[in-house]
């Protein structure tokens, strides 16, 4: 089955499988939130993104292999709701971006810088600080050295736009800023962009449209 990123609630998980990665994407919670789970295929090491909800349906996905680590994108509540649970069940090492971690009321182990990387089994992630939609979300960078890049995003990308920023024209100016110069500028047009929300979408897709975005100010 070639890989869509389309998952509704209650549905089952849709495996965009890598040569060194494999991502598996479930949709929870209310506000059909994604999460997703990252597994090296050379050690079998797992990491969970956003514990957002369920946690009976995380922790079917993850499986009996349990995960070494979970990352939480930002410090909105529909992101940690299961994340308790999780790392209950699992003992994995939680991380954070160093800006939101006050906001996440599980323990951050390790707090995020911009730059800082993150390691899955022999995968290595990128974290990229985005400020706007909150002071400390991070997205996550694979470059992945047989294919193009994939960026998990949280809620600072979407298809048609960048994050939240309720009307704060300092904060818009901050996220766009961000994702035009951490995301946009480095990584090409075929980088696959898995979003907090919704569906995927790619860089080259969203590329030209950033000028609408900045006009309009959302």
């Amino acid at each position: 089955m070639t890989y869509s990123g389309a998952v509704k609630v209650g549905g089952p998980a849709d495996v965009h499988e890598l040569q060194d990665l494999m991502i598996s994407k479930v949709a929870v919670g209310p506000m059909d939130n994604n999460a997703y789970l990252l597994r090296c295929r050379a050690t079998d090491e797992q990491l969970l993104i956003d514990a957002a909800n369920d946690p009976e349906t995380l922790l079917t996905l993850i499986g009996d292999d349990g995960i070494a680590s979970v990352v939480t994108t930002h410090r909105h509540g529909d992101h940690w709701q299961a994340l308790a649970q999780v790392v209950e069940a699992t003992g994995a090492r939680t991380y954070a971006g160093r800006y939101d971690a006050e906001g996440i009321p599980v323990p951050t182990d390790v707090l995020v810088e911009d730059g800082d990387t993150i390691r899955v089994g022999r995968v290595e992630l990128t974290a990229r600080h985005l400020v706007g939609h909150t002071p400390g979300s991070i997205a996550l960078i694979y470059d992945d050295p047989h294919g193009h890049p994939h960026v998990f995003t949280g809620d600072c990308l979407f298809p048609g736009g960048v994050g939240n920023t309720w009307k704060d024209p300092k904060a818009f100016a901050s996220l766009i800023h961000d994702v035009e110069t951490k995301i946009f500028d480095p990584l090409p047009d075929e980088t696959w962009v898995y979003p907090g929300h919704g569906n995927d979408t790619t860089l080259g897709a969203e590329r030209p449209h950033l000028s609408e975005w900045r006009a309009r100010g959302w």
